[in-house]
């Protein structure tokens, strides 16, 4: 089976032997310097050319470790410089050079730079190889204690109230846990807009300054998440995990309808019980709504 790149040659497997020329994708730590893999530090120890979302992160992050510049071309690559520095990268790959690219933290392309970098040298037959590792979606669905079975990772919200709203309207009924990265100084609002467009009862984590000295993990229901960050100062980098929606489309008339049969031959615990596990829905929603009809009969 081959890669598909011009050369045809395979990866060296000795640590610090030079590199076959092709682009390489290194995630960095997202916190903890010591997260990097050691083939990431291979690979930026070995390769020809460096580029980087931000030069000055990755140049501290080789100084740690050990890792010499040696004179090396480091190109910076972001958002922002993407046409103008993307042919510099592809000139480097057409010379037969390596060329490792990071992003200032995590795994890059995910809501990091590089797509269209990566497109472009896939697009021109040159390798395109990952040196997986850090990643904060991964890290914050690990510890967020939610389903990781299926999994979609949203982005960022919209900064507006509206547009937020509408954007998340669009992945409540989604059967899979959401992801969602968000500013420290948004984060209140966009979990009251969660409880409006979500449910209050949907179970959620808010994940802030994963793997650093401050790491904080909140889990709770989206209702009381959002009581929680209402109005309160918030730093560091966030992550909010939503748990998959339960029972959308489900009405009121067809779960009391059900509640009410099962109501005549069981008691109300029972009752609730039943239909929350017929219809995958919260048990405690459906025992609030037994407790109302039996209260209203």
């Amino acid at each position: 089976m081959t890669d598909g790149d011009k050369t045809g040659r395979s990866l060296p497997e000795t640590p610090g032997g030079a590199l076959e020329a092709g682009l390489y994708f290194v995630a960095t730590p997202i916190g903890a310097a010591r997260d990097i893999t050691l083939r990431g530090l291979d690979i930026l120890r070995g390769a020809d050319v460096l580029a980087a979302e931000d030069t000055r992160t990755l140049r501290h992050l080789m100084e740690i470790h050990g890792v010499p510049l040696n004179g090396r071309p480091m190109i910076a690559y972001h958002d922002h410089n993407g046409a103008a520095a993307r042919p510099k990268v592809l000139r480097a790959l057409a010379a037969g050079l390596s060329v490792a690219y990071a992003s200032e933290a995590g795994t890059p392309l995910v809501a990091d730079p590089g797509f269209q970098l990566g497109r472009a040298a896939i697009a021109e037959g040159y390798r395109v190889l990952t040196a997986p590792g850090a990643s904060a979606v991964l890290a914050a669905l690990t510890v967020s204690g939610l389903p990781t079975d299926r999994f979609l990772f949203a982005g960022f919200p919209p900064n507006t109230g509206s547009a937020r709203r509408k954007w998340l309207r669009d992945f409540a009924a989604i059967p899979a846990t959401l992801v969602f990265y968000e500013s420290p100084k948004r984060v209140g609002e966009m979990l009251i807009d969660l409880a409006e467009t979500c449910g209050e009862e949907r179970s959620a984590a808010v994940c802030r300054e994963l793997t650093k000295r401050f790491e904080e993990v909140r889990r709770g229901t989206i209702g009381e998440l959002a009581a929680e960050f209402a109005g309160q100062a918030v730093r560091g980098e966030i992550v909010v995990v939503v748990d998959r929606g339960h029972g959308v489309s489900h009405g009121p008339e067809e779960i009391g309808a059900m509640l009410r049969e099962r109501l005549s031959r069981m008691s109300v615990k029972d009752a609730a019980t039943e239909v929350a596990e017929a219809l995958d829905m919260p048990r405690r929603e459906i025992y609030q709504m037994a407790l109302k009809m039996e209260k209203d009969e």
